[in-house]
């Protein structure tokens, strides 16, 4: 925002810099509010936006603004659209970047974003330290800039997004499952060869979550979403095997349910039958590489699993 940009009582006053020249209306009180972009529309449909000297409604949502465009927003800040608490001494590795996204390197145990206001040690904290312009971006609030998701224990490669529109594009290439994920993960017992699991999923369990494999006679339209993973056996012993997994659909544990489905669940993964193990310190699921067009961005396994796989003779 420009330097003129000042915080006003219950909202905003600023002048449209040189860096936003062009930019959406909505885009840009949004990034000024930090808030998402339907709370910034939520303002221009209650009549709280002057731009230009004159109030607009929500008709001038996509009008692009210019460079020395005086904005004031008359707003009540919505608790729910905060965004996260900026934390500039959390770790933050970026792996790879393009127009309008970043990949981060999620480390095991990091969340991907905060549930509550006040809560930190997320990915999103971290980044929002260091680009604030993922405010308001996608669903905006504590979610801002959030592409896809990884359990808390799963480390792996994130993508985020700092523009509204690169949101879009990636977003709408996850839901029609365009994306190429990659993981790995070390299961229980021998496995060999590969295969595709085409399974009908369904959360059984909210907190903690868990979700559950439907029966052919459960499986009726509404009961459950269609899954399909792919997998590949990479090395194998008696005790655990690696696996390679690709998800062509994406739902809450997916690989985790599947894999253990197939009598192989992942080793520190108790929650679907893994067994606990002094090299599982955590579920041993490591998102290895996302693709897409010309998002690609690859992460090594973090040092834990690498000892696991170096101990119980996994090494490809």
């Amino acid at each position: 925002m420009s330097e003129d940009s000042r915080p006003a009582p219950g909202g905003y006053e600023g002048v449209v810099g040189p860096n936003e020249d062009g930019w959406r209306l909505d885009a840009f009180l949004a990034a000024s509010l930090g808030i998402s972009r339907a709370g910034a529309r939520r303002a221009l449909s209650r009549g709280k936006v002057t731009w230009r000297e004159r109030p607009v409604g929500l008709d001038a949502k996509g009008a692009p603004i210019a460079e020395g465009d005086r904005i004031q927003v008359v707003h009540e800040p919505d608790p729910s659209e905060a965004p996260p608490r900026p934390e500039p001494d959390q770790p933050l590795e970026i792996v790879a970047s393009g127009d309008g996204w970043l990949a981060l390197d999620k480390p095991a145990g990091t969340p991907v974003h905060p549930l509550q206001v006040d809560e930190g040690g997320s990915l999103a904290n971290a980044l929002v330290a260091r680009h604030p312009e993922v405010i308001g971006v996608g669903e905006g609030g504590l979610r801002s800039g959030v592409v896809h998701r990884l359990d808390v224990d799963t480390s792996g490669v994130l993508l985020f997004a700092v523009q509204e529109e690169a949101w879009q594009r990636l977003r709408e290439a996850f839901r029609r499952h365009k994306v190429e994920k990659t993981y790995l993960a070390i299961v229980a017992g021998r496995l060999e060869g590969e295969g595709e699991l085409a399974l009908q999923l369904s959360v059984g369990r909210h907190r903690p979550a868990k979700v559950r494999v439907l029966s052919e006679d459960d499986a009726r339209p509404g009961r459950g979403r269609p899954t399909r993973t792919r997998w590949r056996s990479l090395v194998a012993t008696d005790e655990a095997s690696l696996v390679e997994a690709r998800p062509t659909t994406g739902f809450l544990h997916q690989i985790r349910a599947s894999l253990a489905h197939l009598g192989h669940p992942i080793l520190g993964d108790p929650r679907y039958g893994g067994p606990e193990h002094a090299l599982a310190p955590r579920q041993m699921l490591h998102a290895q590489r996302v693709r897409w067009k010309e998002v690609e961005a690859t992460c090594e396994p973090p040092a834990d699993f690498a000892a696991a796989l170096r101990e119980l003779g996994l090494e490809s």
